[in-house]
């Protein structure tokens, strides 16, 4: 839910309530199709996770490998009317799912999943980024997990919870 009260929806549908919407959709708060939000041609597969920026911007993330037919691996960060941000700058992006994405109270973003790179560089199922998309390379995680992330979550003192189908970490 956005600070206005519209809703953002992603997944795996193409439509909603009649209209054309390739996995993500903003509902105003009657439940009826934002038309302000234009996504395009959306994108081409599914969305599993959706973060709302303390700016408003909207962090995407899934199984995706484009957005409105421009490729963006299984991450993009939106403008407020669904068009991307040019200034969220991921390269290559991710080799495989995001499946959640929490934000820090200092703007930099913690992204979990099934992923085992991140534009290029080992990353195992979870990295930091920097309000730009760029890797946050003062957040050390070894070798990472041996499986998949599902959730991330940050607690008031700012310890992390992950919670997923690992069995072990770094």
């Amino acid at each position: 839910t956005q600070s206005d009260g519209k809703v953002l929806v992603g997944g795996f549908f193409n439509r909603y309530n009649g209209v054309e919407a390739n996995r993500i959709v903003r509902l105003n708060v009657d439940a009826t199709n934002d038309a302000t939000f234009t996504t395009g041609t959306g994108f081409n597969e599914y969305v599993k996770c959706i973060a709302v920026q303390f700016d408003g911007k909207i962090l995407v993330g899934g199984y995706f490998t484009s957005y409105n037919g421009i490729t963006e691996n299984r991450i993009i960060r939106l403008n407020s009317d669904g068009s991307k941000d040019a200034t969220f700058n991921t390269g290559i992006g991710f080799d495989n799912t995001v499946n959640s994405i929490a934000i820090q109270s200092d703007g930099k973003i913690l992204i979990g999943g099934n992923f085992t790179s991140y534009n290029g560089i080992v990353e195992n199922r979870i990295v930091r980024l920097n309000a730009n998309g760029s890797k946050d390379t003062t957040f050390s995680t070894g070798t990472g997990f041996n499986s998949s992330i599902n959730s991330i979550a940050i607690q008031t003192n700012g310890k992390i919870l992950i919670g997923g189908g690992f069995t072990s970490y770094n």
